[in-house]
């Protein structure tokens, strides 16, 4: 097992490269299982995630080839429907993106229940629901997930859930039906930049799809696609955390590659809570000098702030004077981060689907558990932000969703780096 150590209090500068989009790779991954023929994807970021995506196509029979560092080409195979182990699929939500593309392809799939961020209550009940008007049946039967279908045929689905639109869902149900009979129209479908990456990447391949970025999807199933190349969007989660690492540390940190019109929700509340953002050609640079103003955030579905960028702007707002309050509206639970801000000195409190910050906090170093993904990037970002030393415990979380964070953040100057956390036992005992 291992740790993060950061030793706080310097500002970040430098320039970064965007890493390509965790929650569209992994989809357009799954997607690969339409294609007969091989596909080759670039910028694809090297996540613990995506390695366990890799993971699941092999055993389902895909040749995975790495070219370079962010290029992979994929070579169908194989027409087994189980997809894994149960420890291998557990351990990410986007084991689920697979469930659309084997039953379009292969009739029936088996699929232990998905795992990833423990956030409240995740079903896949939307996805079950849109697959099964085209034609799928399921059957639960703890721990797995059987479904089978013939030919799946196009018709009409409302995808809303209780909590707005599914990303996931809406890319699961897309997927398959692109090889449907006749045509499809996915209503309240999610509109988030990763699922018209997904879209314009099976379009790429030959699918029939229009309404891409809309809330209305309509589909004409194709017989088959064909191989593509296809590059991978940035991902806008990390942009908005580097942005969130200048703005805690009075820095200054130049992202290239980044895609600002993904953001606007996002680089509205940094600009609002003090940090200067400019924009260039796909290129964020953002820097902080003065003090930082409190604002109240409500998250949502696309182009609403993300959800996924709450944990990380909670951890901004502590140092800002005044109360800002962050309404959480897709993940009512989403507040794993709260208790370690608090035991570094933070002033937060949950009020129901909200949290209260009160700052500006002066922030100390801890020993601290990343429950989660996103909240083991807050935590390290306050680290940065803290007086003396932060241990930040639940790495292989943190490694699920950022490519080396740990060395791009000592690139930019941080005070950062990885031990075992068992020698660090150790030394504190001897």
């Amino acid at each position: 097992m291992e740790e993060i150590v950061i030793r706080g209090g310097r500002p970040l500068r430098g320039d970064l490269q965007v890493s390509g989009a965790k929650n569209a790779a992994l989809p357009i991954m799954a997607a690969s299982l339409l294609v007969p023929e091989p596909t080759t994807l670039h910028h694809v970021p090297r996540l613990r995630d995506v390695q366990t995506m890799c993971g699941i196509l092999e055993h389902l029979g895909t040749a995975v080839d790495w070219l370079g560092p962010e290029s992979v080409r994929l070579t169908p195979g194989g027409t087994q429907p189980h997809v894994g182990p149960c420890d291998l699929v557990r351990d990410m939500r986007g084991s689920v993106c697979v469930l659309g593309p084997l039953l379009a392809t292969r009739g029936a799939v088996v699929l232990p229940a998905p795992g990833g961020c423990v956030i409240g209550k995740r079903p896949i009940d939307l996805h079950v629901k849109g697959l099964e008007a085209l034609g799928a049946r399921f059957r639960l039967c703890h721990p797995y997930v059987y479904a089978q279908a013939g030919e799946l045929t196009g018709t009409r689905i409302d995808m809303a859930g209780p909590r707005g639109y599914t990303v996931l869902g809406t890319a699961n149900v897309m997927m398959a039906a692109v090889l449907a009979r006749g045509r499809t129209v996915i209503e309240s479908a999610a509109s988030e930049p990763e699922v018209q990456d997904v879209a314009h990447f099976l379009n790429r391949c030959g699918a029939r799809i229009a309404g891409i970025g809309s809330n209305t999807l309509t589909i004409d199933g194709v017989d088959r696609l064909q191989a593509t190349e296809y590059t991978i969007i940035p991902d806008r989660i990390e942009a908005g955390t580097f942005l969130a690492a200048a703005a805690l540390t009075g820095g200054r940190i130049r992202l290239a590659g980044a895609c600002p019109d993904h953001m606007r929700a996002e680089l509205d509340v940094f600009r609002r809570a003090g940090l200067d953002v400019q924009e260039g050609n796909s290129v964020l640079t953002g820097s902080c000098a003065g003090p930082l103003r409190p604002v109240d955030v409500r998250t949502g579905s696309y182009p609403h702030f993300s959800t996924d960028m709450h944990p990380q702007v909670c951890a901004v707002l502590c140092l800002a004077r005044g109360r800002s309050v962050l309404h959480e509206t897709v993940y009512p639970e989403r507040f794993t981060h709260v208790e370690a801000l608090n035991r570094m000195g933070a002033r937060v409190s949950v009020r129901g689907a909200s949290s209260v910050i009160d700052g500006p906090a002066s922030l100390r170093g801890a020993a601290v558990h990343a429950a989660d993904l996103r909240a083991g990037a807050a935590l390290v970002l306050a680290g940065l932000a803290a007086e003396g030393e932060t241990v930040v415990r639940g790495v292989a979380q943190i490694d699920r969703g950022y490519d080396q964070l740990v060395r791009r953040l000592a690139l930019l100057g941080a005070d950062i780096s990885r031990r075992e956390a068992e020698a660090a036992a150790e030394r504190k005992r001897a």
